[in-house]
C-alpha cells in the first residue's frame, strides 16, 4: 500500500491543482481535456470533485463525485469517471446524478476517457454509447430538462444506493 508522500501527482486539466494519480485519475483527465477540446464546454463550465454528504438509512456519509456540467449555471451532466466495465459503474452514476444537487442532474454519464455511456437519470435508461454521445453545450441545453425534487421516499433509496457503490470504490 502506498502512502501520500509515495505517490506521483499531475496537475488537473480543470482547476490546474496538483492531484494524485490515484484510481481512474487518468481517465477524468482525460475526460476533462475532452470536454474542453473536442466538445467546447468551458473549463468554468465544469465541476470537479464535487462534495455530497447526506444521511441514508441513519447513517452519515460523505464524499465526491468527479464532474458536474454546468449550462449557465445549471448542473445538466454528471460524470462518473471510471476505469474497467462501465455497465458496473451505471446505477452508481444515476443516483448520484439524483443526489448531487438540489434537483436530479438531467444526464449521467459514465466515462473511462475512451468511451462513454450517456444515461437518463429520472428513467436510468441508456440514452446513447461512445464518447461523440456526450452532449455539447448546444446539444445539452435541448437533452436536459428540468428535473423536479425527488420525492423523500426516492431520494433516500438514491442516496443508499450511491453509498453502497461509494462504499466500495478505493481512494474515494
Amino acid at each position: 500500500m502506498a502512502f501520500l508522500t509515495d505517490l506521483e501527482f499531475i496537475r488537473d486539466y480543470i482547476t490546474g491543482k496538483k492531484v494524485p494519480v490515484v484510481g481512474s485519475e487518468f481517465n477524468r483527465q482525460e475526460v476533462e481535456q475532452y470536454l474542453v477540446e473536442v466538445l467546447g464546454w468551458e473549463k468554468s463550465d465544469v465541476e470537479v470533485d464535487r462534495k455530497v454528504a447526506f444521511t441514508a438509512a441513519g447513517e452519515p456519509w460523505s464524499s465526491k463525485v468527479d464532474l458536474v456540467v454546468s449550462l449557465k449555471g445549471v448542473p445538466v451532466m454528471l460524470i462518473k469517471c471510471a476505469a474497467g466495465s462501465l455497465g458496473s459503474r451505471e446505477k452508481e452514476a444515476v443516483s448520484a446524478a439524483r443526489i448531487a444537487c438540489e434537483r436530479p442532474i438531467a444526464l449521467s454519464v459514465v466515462s473511462d476517457g475512451k468511451t462513454a455511456i450517456v444515461l437518463n437519470t429520472l428513467t436510468g435508461k441508456k440514452v446513447a454509447e461512445g464518447l461523440r454521445a456526450i452532449p455539447t453545450p448546444k446539444q445539452a441545453a435541448k437533452l436536459a430538462v428540468p428535473t423536479e425534487p425527488l420525492a423523500e421516499k426516492n431520494l433516500e433509496r438514491a442516496r443508499i444506493v450511491f453509498r453502497s457503490y461509494d462504499s466500495m470504490n478505493i481512494n474515494r
